[in-house]
């Protein structure tokens, strides 16, 4: 029970929360630091899945209301970022839909991510490995091509790049280090996924992807919780302080420990 606690108290992860104080907790936490930052808004990609959904509700309700109390424009820009045709990217749209962006764009990484795959085969080439870059190797890449795209279009829009970085993730590592790990801001870091999809249903987000099946569409059918071997009900039990399954349990704190150095700030000497 020692680690599960001393995991709980370094996510910040509470057993309980409040809908209402937690959205407004949040919602003005983006608020001060846009105004900190000096920047004119935020900026989200739209995965079509729970976590970057709810993003969106406290992107947009911030967005707005510094607009309403400033007489400034600030704008959230929702970013669809497919490889290739993405089969669910309807659900994107549905959440762009569902909380009225006025901003939104498409930027398909296919061609930029093969090139780089291709590259990286011809650099092992170079020292005698005849080899395909492999499955996750490819899947690091889409995550940080994603990224770089994102920062390009904030960088010339003056916007905070927005993470779904959450704490379900964070006891698994099971995000790309720099890739999906790399942005300004990120209001669901404390919360688990059960508590994310509370937030989902209290903002509004469309009930088909509130219970989707969660995936970070690293290859065709892939979905975190085959990935792991490990439910986000458990994972998210877990982070409560509930008791769950010792097999489980033993899963997710070798994940925990093993992935420590994605947590960290690069270390020097």
């Amino acid at each position: 029970m020692a680690l599960q606690k001393e995991i709980i108290a370094k996510l910040g992860v509470a057993p309980t929360i409040n809908v209402d104080q937690e959205i407004e907790r949040r919602v003005n936490f983006m608020k001060e630091y846009v105004k900190q930052a000096g920047a004119t808004g935020l900026l989200i990609a739209i995965s079509g899945g729970v976590d970057s959904a709810v993003a969106v509700g406290l992107c947009k309700r911030a967005t707005d209301e510094l607009t309403q109390e400033t007489g400034k424009d600030y704008m959230t820009l929702g970013v669809f970022q497919p490889y290739g045709e993405q089969e669910d990217i309807h659900h994107s749209y549905a959440v762009a839909e569902a909380f009225q962006l006025k901003h939104k764009v498409e930027t398909n990484i296919a061609e930029a991510v093969d090139e780089i795959a291709l590259e990286t085969e011809y650099a092992f080439k170079a020292i005698d490995i005849n080899r395909h870059i492999s499955r996750g190797g490819k899947g690091n890449v889409k995550a940080r091509t994603r990224m770089v795209v994102q920062y390009a279009l904030a960088f010339d829009l003056n916007l905070l790049v927005v993470g779904t970085d959450h704490a379900s993730e964070a006891l698994t590592g099971f995000f790309t280090k720099w890739g999906d790990g790399a942005v300004d801001i990120t209001p669901l870091s404390s919360l688990n996924k059960r508590q994310i999809r509370q937030l989902a249903k209290h903002l509004g987000v469309p009930a088909e992807i509130v219970d989707k099946a969660p995936t970070a569409g690293l290859w065709q059918g892939q979905t975190d919780e085959s990935e792991l071997g490990v439910t986000y009900d458990d994972n998210s039990d877990y982070l409560e302080g509930k008791e769950i399954d010792p097999k489980a349990k033993e899963l997710l704190e070798k994940y925990y420990l093993r992935t420590e150095h994605k947590r960290l700030p690069i270390p020097g000497i």
